[in-house]
């Protein structure tokens, strides 16, 4: 996930034979943890990544602390197993660590060890799983975006109940989907919470005010990027309202972060930036809307959430079909053999 603008200096960089970790590489591994963070976003930004953290800081200490140290977890153990250095020095390794740990802090609760340990483990694991995943999709050309972490996340929110450790909410949260419920009547109010809040909601928090430095990250570090995620918002939430979503979700941001991050992929990072691309981009970000209740009532039975699967799935499908699509991708259509891979993610 992510596009690999922002190469590593040498400060950044894993010098062989060096025998001390001086000041500069710890500079340079602060970085790399920084760009994890704002990965997650397809931004390979130290300064986006510092306000990231200051976003989930503003949501509560715990959360900024587990996103920081899940990152640092992440690329330490990339580092540490001889993970590609361009990878590793523009945050590709840190991001989806970054949100396997932020989604244990939240759906286990961030003041328990066995949450903190939990994490730990978890974010190590996210690893393996990231070379696994971008190994196999390589082979068709296609990014792993997050679905590491969802399958990671997945395994662990499903299973946790299972662990009396582990789990300290009491009952399970295996339910039957439900038909939505609630008003569908939108104001101003929650168009604008939903708005900033389809920012928060990509790293699990409903605050709007975390969103809107979220996007300020976004703004500092890419204004294109930050306003193909806007127009992504805008459209999942017009997508959902048409089709009849209630307010209170459209309020919270539930129903919106997934458009922001197909946006951002299919516009600028994956596929060339061109009015034909954003166009593309903003029905994906449309479908995005509609695939997330399907995927919420998929995981529900057996107690799991949704998390970025909509993103995952949309993108991926996009992505595959832009190969037929000359004016999408950018590149003539070949026939003869099978398309070009895209940029690794």
């Amino acid at each position: 996930m992510g596009h690999a603008t922002d190469a590593p200096g040498a400060k950044g960089s894993i010098r062989a034979g060096a025998r001390v970790l001086g000041p500069p590489r710890l500079r340079g591994f602060a970085a790399q943890v920084l760009r994890g963070q704002a990965q997650v976003t397809f931004l390979p930004s130290a300064v986006a990544g510092a306000v990231f953290c200051l976003a989930l800081s503003a949501a509560g200490w715990e959360y900024g602390l587990y996103g920081l140290a899940g990152t640092a977890v992440g690329t330490a153990t990339a580092r540490l197993l001889g993970a590609d250095r361009d990878r590793v020095g523009t945050g590709l390794e840190g991001f989806n660590a970054c949100l396997t740990a932020l989604c244990c802090a939240v759906f286990l609760g961030a003041r328990h060890l066995s949450t903190a340990l939990l994490a730990l483990a978890a974010c190590v694991v996210v690893t393996v799983v990231t070379a696994a995943v971008v190994h196999l999709l390589g082979a068709w050309g296609l990014p792993s975006l997050t679905l590491p972490f969802c399958l990671v996340a997945s395994v662990m929110t499903i299973g946790a109940p299972g662990f009396r450790r582990v789990w300290h909410h009491g009952e399970g949260l295996a339910a039957l989907p439900r038909p939505a419920t609630g008003t569908t009547a939108l104001g101003p109010a929650e168009l604008a919470r939903g708005f900033f809040a389809d920012f928060a909601q990509i790293f699990f928090m409903p605050q709007w005010y975390v969103g809107a430095l979220l996007l300020l990250g976004l703004l500092l570090a890419d204004r294109r990027a930050a306003g193909v995620a806007c127009l992504g918002s805008a459209v999942g939430i017009a997508t959902a309202w048409a089709l009849g979503a209630p307010a209170a979700r459209i309020a919270d941001g539930t129903t919106g972060y997934n458009s922001v991050l197909v946006a951002l992929a299919l516009c600028g990072v994956f596929l060339p930036v061109r009015p034909a691309t954003l166009a593309y981009a903003l029905v994906g970000a449309g479908a995005a809307t509609v695939v997330a209740p399907a995927m919420a009532a998929l995981f529900a039975p057996p107690g799991g959430h949704a998390f970025t699967w909509p993103f995952v799935v949309t993108t991926l499908v996009f992505l595959a079909g832009a190969n037929s699509f000359p004016r999408v991708s950018g590149s003539p259509q070949r026939r003869d053999r099978a398309p070009r891979p895209s940029r690794q993610g």
